[in-house]
């Protein structure tokens, strides 16, 4: 199934970058960035890393279509974490009003892939 292959494939996407920024953040950041920036910084990966377990995990579940809630997990996480990275970069806080509406939308992915997850017929 095509879609199963594009979650493992947007989870690796995911964790590949996470990993890197994490790196990045850990070294070149950490001498430049004032600690609660960097605070914000390793917030974002982290939350970056999770979703991206999740998704190479979803990409596991035949049967069931998780487009929808992988799409909705996957854009979370561009616009919570890209909004924190790109805030303890430039120190721009009105990007902490745009963070949480990531985060929603990476809840209500994760509630759809629960809603799911009842409905499918078991095995």
């Amino acid at each position: 199934m095509q879609s199963t292959r594009m979650l493992r494939l947007s989870g690796a996407l995911l964790a590949f970058t996470g990993i890197a920024l994490g790196a990045f953040g850990a070294h070149a950041l950490r001498s430049i960035l004032a600690p609660p920036l960097l605070e914000v910084w390793h917030t974002g990966v982290e939350y970056q890393l999770w979703n991206a377990m999740g998704l190479i995990g979803l990409g596991g579940w035949n049967g069931v279509d998780m487009r929808g809630p992988g799409r909705l997990i996957g854009g979370g996480v561009l616009v919570f974490s890209g909004s924190l990275y790109v805030l303890a970069l430039t120190g721009a806080h009105w990007l902490g009003a745009v963070t949480p509406l990531g985060g929603l939308a990476m809840l209500a992915g994760w509630a759809w892939v629960g809603w799911k997850g009842v409905r499918a017929p078991s095995e």
